[in-house]
């Protein structure tokens, strides 16, 4: 039974004042329209694949890739606190079949995911329980990292698998673009942010809001084009969902990290998702994309983009509309 694919950038600034209202409209018609795209093609079955902030997974144990077979929100920016409706035995099937097409991967019983996944399930489902859904964390933060190529492989020894379910399966992809936010870095962090990034721990309420601010803060200083952070990289942005909607995504064999992090940000290796989503779907054969939308947004500190795809044999579920990007 064919895939169908949906990926989208996140923002906790979504969410948060400050984007003005033409901005907000603008992104919110774009996700609507993936939306409608996912309820024409009704999943049985959703596989995300999206990173972390270092509020579930910290440099206490890093793993480059790791399937969730139960997870929880943490609420942060508003979004779902709680657990998941994660099928724990199909999310071990699916662990061991990717271990057995030698791609290493860590499985988690208690696997607590944030906005980075939570976030495009409530637009796209309604709610983050709407759907069973397996959680598969991709590291795209703390460094080392590994290759583009690596997480490629991840995504089409995933597709081959989810093929043989006999279900309808949406594969997610979430992260943003070219962007530098604020995320502290192992680097750089002293005191009680460094002793957060390496060994965790549960955040007050307070300590929630605190961040909230100082994002909100960073995103208005940016738009305004001041501050210390990354300018955005649309002719990046560009070049990357081109090679995405050709289907060349043997041209990100060659792209380093640290290329990467030099023109598009430390948070544009979130695209890693992305990758990984493409190749689960171009596991099954030639695809093609179908609602296009891409805006660089400093007032959200990315570029943000939407993109859903079928295989190129496939009906198209949402023939309604297309925006190009």
């Amino acid at each position: 039974m064919p895939l169908a694919l949906c990926c989208v950038s996140h923002s906790p600034l979504l969410d948060l004042p400050g984007p003005d209202r033409d901005l907000l409209d603008d992104i919110e018609a774009a996700l609507d329209e993936a939306a409608d795209f996912v309820r024409e093609f009704d999943p049985e079955l959703v596989v995300t694949f999206s990173p972390d902030h270092y509020n579930g997974f910290f440099y206490k144990l890093m793993p480059p890739f790791c399937i969730g077979t139960a997870a929880t929100g943490v609420g942060d920016y508003g979004t779902h606190a709680g657990a998941l409706d994660v099928p724990a035995d199909l999310a071990r099937d699916l662990a061991e079949a990717v271990l057995a097409a030698e791609v290493d991967v860590a499985v988690s019983l208690t696997m607590e995911v944030d906005h980075g996944t939570v976030q495009p399930l409530q637009r796209l489902l309604g709610a983050a329980t709407a759907r069973p859904v397996v959680p598969i964390f991709v590291n795209s933060v703390a460094v080392p990292l590994g290759p583009l190529r690596r997480a490629a492989a991840l995504g089409t020894a995933v597709g081959e698998h989810l093929s043989r379910l006999g279900k309808r399966v949406l594969v997610l992809g979430s992260g943003g673009l070219s962007h530098d936010p604020p995320v502290p870095a192992l680097a750089t962090a002293t005191g009680p942010v460094r002793e957060r990034i390496v060994h965790g721990g549960v955040m007050t309420a307070e300590q929630r809001r605190t961040r909230q601010e100082k994002v909100i803060e960073a995103a208005r200083e940016f738009a305004s084009g001041s501050g210390p952070l990354r300018p955005l990289n649309p002719e990046w942005d560009r070049r990357f969902l081109a090679a995405l909607d050709e289907g060349r995504l043997d041209e990100f064999d060659d792209w380093s990290n640290a290329w990467i992090t030099e023109v598009a940000g430390n948070s544009a290796h979130e695209v890693r998702t992305w990758v990984a989503a493409f190749a689960a779907l171009a596991s099954q054969g030639p695809y093609r994309t179908t609602v296009r939308y891409y805006r660089p947004a400093p007032a959200l500190i990315a570029g943000f983009a939407v993109r859903t795809a079928l295989p190129a044999h496939a009906a198209d579920p949402f023939p309604g509309g297309k925006r190009d990007s």
